[in-house]
Parts: C-alpha cells; structure tokens; sequence
C-alpha cells in the first residue's frame, strides 16, 4: 500500500551481508554525504518496533530513492564533485510536484553546468586539441614528408638565410660610413629575428590547431583572401623564381672563372664555352638535383648549402683582410651629386642591407616538415634550429661587412667582394684559393637552388592536385620541375643585370621580411589594444610600409641616374 504523503517500504530483515553496521550508518563520512541528505531536503526515517522479526518498517519522506555506496567512496575526488551526484550543499536539488514529475524534470531544474574536475578531464581537453590538417598535404612537396626536426631546421635556415647577396653588404658602407653602417646592419639584424620569432609563433594556431604550412596561407588567414593574394603574392613568388633566376647567373658566372682559374694555373689551351652555355650547364644540374620529391629530402642539400654557405663567406674576408688595405684606400661616405640624389643613395643603401636578410619566405615551410602535438609542438624544435643558424649568420655578416670595407673602401665595386677579391688579389693569392671560392659559390647556389624551388614546385603540383583529387605522377612532377629550371634560364639569358638591382629588389621584399609578421601577428593574435606588443608591431609595420615606399623609389632613381646596362639577351 502507498499512503499519499509518505511512501512506505518493507525491507527484509536486517543481517551483516545485507546492511552496513549500526556504526557505519552513523559515520561521519555517511553522515556528511550529499547523497543521503540535503539541508534543504532533510532525510526523515521512522522506524516501529517490530511485533515479530519478519522485517522492519521504516518511513521516508517524499525523496528520491538512495543510493548507497561504501563509505570510503563517498569523498573521493571522483564521485563528490561529478554533476552525476546532484544532492550537494551548495546545489540542493528541488523536486517538483509529484504529478509534474518527469524522468529528467530535476536535473533540468537545477540548470547544471558540468565540471569537468575528475581524472578525466585532462585527457577528454587532449583529445578535443587535435592539429588539423590538410588531406591534400600529404600529396605536396612541402608537407609530404613531417619527420622533420631541429637539426633540419638549422640547416634549412641557415642554407636559406645567408647568399651571394651578403657580399654586396660593404657597398652599402661606402654611403653610410662605418658609424651608421654598423648602426643600421645591427638594427636590421635584431629587427628580421624579432619577425622570424613571429613567424615561428603563427604557424600553428593553439586555438584551434590549424597549421600554417605556407606564407601564403598565414596571409590568407590575417588578411582574407583576396587581400592576402595582392599583398604577399608578387613578393613571394619574386623571391622564389627571382632568386633561382640570380643564382642560376652567378652560378653561370662563377663557373666560367672557375674553368678559367683552372685553365690558367695548367696553362691548358682548352677552349671554354661560352657565358649562356655556362648558365645552361649550370641549370642542367640544377634541374637533376631538384627531382628530389620533397623539402625533408633536401636535408642532406641544405647542409652543404651551408657549409658552403658560410664557407665561402668567411674565407672571402680573411684572405682581404689577411691581404692588407688597398693603396689610397678612403673610408669617406660617398656625398656626390644634388641633395635629392644623396638622400636617394642613402635609400639605397638600406635597401641593399635589408636584402641581406632572406629566407622569412621559407621559415613556414620549412615549419611544416615537423610532427607536432599539444605537448610536443614543433614550435621548440623549430625555434632552436634559428637560434643556431642565426648565430652563424651573423658570424658571416658583420665580418664580411666591416672586414670587407676595411679592405677595400670606396674601391669596392658594385658588385661586392667577390668581384673585388678577382679584381684586386688575382695575382696575389694562390690559384687554388681562388678555385676553392669558387668551388664553394658553386655548390652554395645548386643547393640554394632547390629549396628556393620548393615553394613554386609546390604552388605548380597543388593546381593538379586540387583539381585531380590525387597526387601528381612522378612523370608530371620530373617535367614540371624542368620546365620551372629552364624558364628560370630563359630570365637570366634575357636579363643578365638582375644583379644590379639589389637597392631595388631589397625595398619590393622588405615587407616580407620586416613588416607582414608583424601585421599578421596583430591580426592573428590580436594582442591587448595599446599594450606594449601592440605599440611595438604597429611601430614596426608603419616603419617598415614607409621604408619600403622610400626604398622602391631610391632603387629606381638610382637606376635611372647612374644608368644601368641592359644586355638583354646578352650575357656577360
């Protein structure tokens, strides 16, 4: 029978195997658990001495029926805090009517948010971090491969950071003086690594797990699409094709002296080919060692790129400076001509310093080749790997720079010290030194080649990809990349002078460099408005936007006013 206002059970005699002790049910653990009582829903038990030893009566009130646990369960850190257990001091439960009763009409009542406070949670906050990526990935040069680590890194950045470009670095002292010189080459050195830790910093989203395997796609996301396209595209792809179309010149080049070097310490008759078929010899092994499948495959390339890299740098400013100081050498800054051609030549200047800097196109890329996770995240891996590389850069660059201006002065040739050092020592160091230069700016530029490549192959392979839904044949792939090699040939038989404009071509890449990090990580980011991040990344794109306007304009003025010798198709 069920009265109306209290529900009546009969329960079987009470015996050890199926009850607690009279002295567990008064346990301060029972006695202090939500699950028996509330203080707004207090448990009332009535028990009646029972005629005979059938059973007891015992009377509740309108409450929930109880369930029991062991007493040592009651306070775990699993069972008092989970919002399964609903009948806790700070959340009482509220019954409604027992006609209004539903199955789930009390737990609606209570509006319960889940704490997620037990043993599962960290794992459950693990699974939900994922890092997504892209099917397609797998199928592209760039991402095919992600076993990449911090010692890949090194070598990468260091092959891609450091060129041929940084032997035109004491030109840009012939204007400016030692003083300014040193200034500005130091400023722009901390300013490119403070990007680079940016960039380092974008490439995967802790949010929301997105890798950014590419320049171009950090720019899509910063500055949507169509934007991001006007913005980044041309610079990159300059920087890309441009710089294989430069190193395929002075690769050329090179290689013509270095038979020539050869040649006269034999006092062989042989005749030597001309400069086109000397560049055409060149892209030929350019074009084999770039049909290797992906950026991690190169690993083995970059770090002969480096070694070469910093090979040739420093042995190029020891032999000047062991070579003593040129006669009537002057370190007088250059001021000649109007004040507007002096202000412009100063432009100039920074715009070749800032071209020392590359490679901010590739630290995506070469990002991408890393596993990652939420507790291994390849940011670390990648971040020690420019640490090193960048400590030998700069071991590269201010020798070079002072050293070489030391030497020469304002006797340096526009061209830089390589020029200089086969102008002014050809006769005074040994023949095999000289090979040796050349062997190593040979080398340095086949293997600068291929990672310089890498992004456009990847561009060219993701149009069949996207399009097919599969990855390309190795067929495709082998023509693709022959085709990229020989028009970069075709550029630098068409125009030789692609070396001259280093003014100019530093002010089009500066914003790569120095200025749409640091936008792009005010996008991204989104650090607190007018904080100290905020200010300094604002202070750096307005600088930067304006610096590069200035450049671009001194780099044509200079063009148009010292003249510059167009040998189309008529290389040197």
């Amino acid at each position: 029978m069920r009265d109306r206002s209290t529900d009546h059970v009969t329960s079987a005699p009470i015996t050890p195997s199926s009850s607690a002790l009279s002295s567990q049910l008064h346990s301060p653990s029972l006695s202090r658990s939500p699950l028996l009582h509330s203080p707004d829903h207090p448990q009332t038990t009535t028990t009646t001495k029972p005629k005979t030893t059938t059973g007891h009566k015992i009377t509740f009130s309108n409450t929930p029926p109880v369930v029991s646990a062991p007493p040592s369960q009651m306070h775990s850190p699993s069972m008092s805090r989970s919002p399964l257990f609903l009948g806790t001091p700070d959340r009482p439960v509220t019954m409604p009517p027992s006609g209004a009763r539903t199955p789930m009409a009390y737990i609606r009542s209570r509006n319960l948010t889940p704490r997620f406070l037990t043993p599962l949670g960290s794992p459950l906050r693990k699974a939900l971090h994922l890092t997504k990526l892209d099917p397609t990935d797998a199928w592209l040069p760039i991402t095919e491969s992600r076993n990449g680590n911090a010692y890949y890194a090194a070598f990468h950045t260091l092959c891609s950071g450091i060129g041929i470009q940084a032997l035109v670095l004491p030109v840009a002292f012939t204007v400016l003086g030692w003083a300014w010189g040193v200034i500005a080459l130091t400023l722009a050195f901390i300013w490119q690594l403070y990007t680079l830790y940016l960039l380092v910093n974008l490439h995967e989203s802790t949010e929301t797990g997105v890798r950014y395997s590419r320049y171009m796609q950090l720019a899509n996301a910063a500055f949507g699409e169509r934007l991001g396209k006007m913005l980044a595209l041309f610079p990159i792809m300059y920087l890309s094709a441009g710089t294989c179309t430069a190193l395929i010149i002075i690769g050329g080049s090179t290689s013509k002296i270095f038979f020539q070097v050869v040649c006269a310490a034999n006092e062989c008759k042989a005749e030597t080919l001309t400069t086109v078929e000397w560049y055409l010899v060149f892209t030929c092994g350019a074009v084999l060692l770039s049909q290797l499948p992906n950026l991690n495959s190169i690993a083995g390339i970059s770090l002969v790129g480096a070694v070469t890299a910093v090979g040739y740098c420093t042995t190029i400013w020891a032999v000047s400076v062991s070579e003593g100081r040129l006669p009537n050498v002057s370190y007088n800054p250059i001021r000649i001509g109007s004040e507007v051609s002096k202000v412009f030549d100063v432009l100039n200047a920074l715009g070749i310093i800032s071209f020392a800097f590359r490679g901010h196109n590739l630290i995506l890329e070469i990002q991408a080749t890393m596993p990652s996770s939420e507790k291994h995240p390849s940011t670390v891996p990648m971040w020690k790997g420019v640490k090193v590389s960048y400590t030998l850069i700069a071991l590269c660059l201010f020798p070079l720079a002072v050293g070489g201006y030391w030497a020469y002065g304002q006797l340096i040739p526009p061209s830089g010290m390589l020029t200089a050092l086969f102008a002014y020592h050809s006769q005074d160091v040994a023949k095999s030194v000289l090979g040796l230069i050349s062997i190593l700016v040979i080398v340095n530029a086949l293997s600068s080649f291929q990672i310089y490549g890498m992004p456009i192959f990847d561009e060219l392979e993701s149009v069949y990809v996207m399009r097919f839904k599969r990855p390309c044949p190795w067929w495709l792939r082998a023509i693709i990349r022959a085709v990229f090699g020989f028009s970069c040939f075709f550029l630098g038989v068409a125009i030789p002078f692609l070396a001259s404009l280093a003014g100019l071509v530093g002010g089009i890449a500066l914003p790569v460099t120095l200025v749409y990090p640091c936008l792009m990580w005010l996008k991204v980011k989104k650090p607190k408005v007018y904080g100290p991040t905020w200010w300094l990344n604002w202070v750096l794109v307005i600088v930067g936007m304006i610096l590069s306007g200035l450049l671009i304009a001194a780099g044509v003025y200079v063009v148009i006013d010292n003249g510059i010798k167009f040998n189309f198709f008529k290389p040197e």
